[in-house]
This record gives C-alpha cells, structure tokens and sequence, in this order.
C-alpha cells in the first residue's frame, strides 16, 4: 500500500473522476475510500436540515485532501425515524433501506478493487444500519475492510466537546458553532438564541422520539455558539480523522487466515 502525505492538493472527488483516472488511483496502490454518511432532519429553529449531510461532506473532503484518499458523493440522506413528524423538514430512510444502500455501494467498490472503506458518519441513529452494513460486507468478501467512524466521537478532545452541554445533543452549541463557522448559510444565529432546550434523557429506561424529549427540536444550547469554537472544532475532527485514516491506510488483519473452503470439509 502506497504512502500518500501530500498537504497542499485539493480533495480527490469520486464523481470527477474518469473510470480511467479511478483505475489508475487504485492501481497505483489507493485501495480506500471515504464516503460521507449523513441525514436530512430537523435541527430546531435555527439549523438548516441538511447540516449533517454539509458537515460529513466538508470533513471528508478536508480530509481527502489531507490524505489523498477519494471521497465518494454524500448520502444526503440517513436514519431520522426518532425526530418524529412534529417538525416538518425531516426525510428519512428505514434501517433496511440505508442497509441496503450501503452495501449495494460496498458490492461495486469491492469489484473495482477499493479494499478499504471509511463510512464516515455525522449523524448519530446512522449508526445501527451502517454497523449492520459493515457486518454484511465483511462476511461477503475476505479482506474488505470497512469502518464505522462517527466524526462526533473520532477523538476524546472532540467527544468532550459535543457533549459539552448535552448528553442527548442535538443541534446544539457544537453543531450550531459548527455551521456558523463552515456553512453560515445553514444558521440562524439570531433564532439560537432562543432555540436552547435542556437534555431530558438524564436516568431513563427507554429511548424516547425527539418529540417526546424536546420542545422545539433542540437539546442542549445553541446559545453558547461561536464561529471561533466551530473553526477549532472542525480542524480537531479534520486532524483527528486524518490521523486515523493513515493508520487504516497501514493496517492489516491480524492474521492471514481466508476463508475456508467447504469443499474440504464435504464428505
């Protein structure tokens, strides 16, 4: 596997790529993608729908050009059940559909040769479908390694940071400042203001819909935003992501055991 440490290029975009240019890159030893995993929902009064969508697509492509891996096109669309039809603006797809989904993506990146597979996730309930994902595809095919890498938690300085105000959090001061800082247009800063809604999930049993623990879509407090904090925020997932991405560059299984063949084992 070829090293790729260049800083200074721009990101490598799947969708602007030739079939040709594609083989090339993979031939000349890049057998690993990023694909962006994100959601169309509400995000309070004061978030546009698609910031999760915005925030998995500019982490990736940060991190392409970062790391010379290809970026695939965005799944704008994610596992939104839990916010509800209370607010309008969310889109969401079924566990089985972004099962599916994935894996169909999975099935033709492994016949072109990608062995490496970053899902790199910006919205929380993604998470379930795109593990079952990765559980499909690495049963499919030996040696197809695939990771689940949600950018809230890729490091524990980033973690802190988006459950400072909430443990349930959402579209709080961490997204809020988030979007002030990369995609201003998704904020509203005067609506944050009075959008922030306490986390109400502290002690309970159950996991309850979003309409059921928070009054206008909000948990935490989108109040305490600031441009400055999201631009920190974001080049600490961009660094750490990278990070992790070149060690996956490197990695291997543990062992080299394929799988076996029945015929053996055939009377």
């Amino acid at each position: 596997m070829k090293r790729h440490h260049r800083s200074s290029r721009p990101a490598l975009d799947w969708s602007t790529l030739t079939w040709s240019e594609i083989a090339d890159c993979i031939a000349g030893g890049m057998d690993a993608v990023l694909l962006p995993c994100g959601a169309t929902e509400q995000h309070g009064p004061h978030l546009g729908t698609g910031m999760d969508a915005r925030l998995a697509s500019d982490v990736c492509r940060a991190v392409s050009a970062a790391t010379g891996v290809p970026v695939l096109p965005t799944l704008t669309y994610g596992c939104s059940l839990g916010h509800s039809h209370r607010w309008p603006g969310t889109l969401a797809l079924q566990p089985q559909t972004l099962i599916a989904l994935v894996t169909d993506i999975g099935d033709w990146l492994h016949a072109a040769g990608i062995r490496r597979l970053f899902l790199v996730n910006s919205h929380v309930t993604n998470f379930a479908p795109l593990r079952c994902a990765l559980e499909i595809l690495r049963s499919r095919y030996d040696g197809f390694m695939v990771a689940v890498i949600n950018t809230a938690d890729v490091s524990p300085r980033v973690r802190r940071a988006f459950f400072a105000d909430a443990q349930d959090w959402h579209a709080n001061a961490a997204e809020t400042s988030l979007m002030l800082a990369t995609a201003p247009e998704l904020a509203r800063p005067r609506l944050a203001r009075a959008a922030d809604d306490p986390d109400r999930t502290g002690g309970l049993v159950f996991a309850h819909p979003v309409n059921r623990t928070s009054a206008n879509g909000v948990t935490g407090y989108p109040s305490r935003a600031s441009v400055q904090d999201g631009r920190r925020l974001f080049a600490w997932i961009v660094a750490d992501l990278a990070k992790l991405v070149r060690r996956g560059l490197r990695e291997q299984a543990p062992l080299a055991a394929p799988f076996a063949n029945p015929a053996k084992f055939s009377p």
